[in-house]
């Protein structure tokens, strides 16, 4: 078997009782081992793909460059979410997987956001933990096929309520089955996120 090197990244088979792979996508600061004890919990058994991101601000991987808070670098945006579509296609091949669903965090969920608008056939849906509109120019993707929960936080300091809710009533308007709930947390992960995103992995 050849193991894709395009990205540093984790790979953990699965027990055979999932079928359905998770990419996991950290944060900024994040690596391929950020998520996996979160992967675990809340998919027990279903193969994990962790890949890091190649982007270094000031020595903290990203999945694409920004120019300042909540301002990002579009052509990279687009550029890196390339990237990563043609590295999971290289992954499946190499371990044997089917389509994953995304599970990001911030950064990790904006670049998954990107994936499903410009490259939808690489996911099945997503768990989208505290996304933002990754493009001024959304594609309008068929996303009809896509499973979507979105979690953001009422008191985000990061992100504003109303660019999650921009972004959530587009992939809506895609076609995606979107389930979506503004949290009262900040932009950190809380036990509300925990029992969520277990209960729509497990549906």
């Amino acid at each position: 078997m050849t193991t894709p090197d395009t990205f540093i990244h984790q790979f953990i088979p699965g027990d055979g009782t999932v079928d359905r792979p998770l990419l996991l996508l950290h944060g900024t600061g994040g690596d391929e081992n950020d998520l996996i004890d979160l992967g675990r919990t809340l998919a027990p058994g279903a193969p994990l793909l962790s890949p890091r991101g190649k982007v270094s601000e000031n020595g903290m991987p990203r999945f694409f460059r920004r120019l300042a808070e909540g301002v990002f670098d579009e052509d990279d945006v687009r550029f890196r979410a390339g990237e990563l579509a043609a590295f999971v296609a290289e992954a499946r091949t190499a371990y044997g997987i089917g389509a994953p669903m995304a599970l990001g965090f911030s950064n990790g969920a904006n670049i998954a956001a990107a994936l499903l608008l410009l490259h939808p056939e690489v996911l099945t849906g997503g768990v989208l933990l505290r996304a933002m509109v990754p493009l001024s120019r959304m594609p309008s993707p068929d996303l009809s096929d896509k499973r979507i929960l979105f979690l953001s936080g009422a008191l985000d300091p990061i992100i504003p309520a109303d660019n999650a809710a921009m972004l959530a009533g587009h992939l809506k308007a895609c076609g995606a089955q979107i389930e979506h709930h503004s949290l009262p947390t900040g932009h950190g992960l809380s036990q509300a996120d925990l029992r969520y995103a277990h209960a729509f992995l497990s549906a």
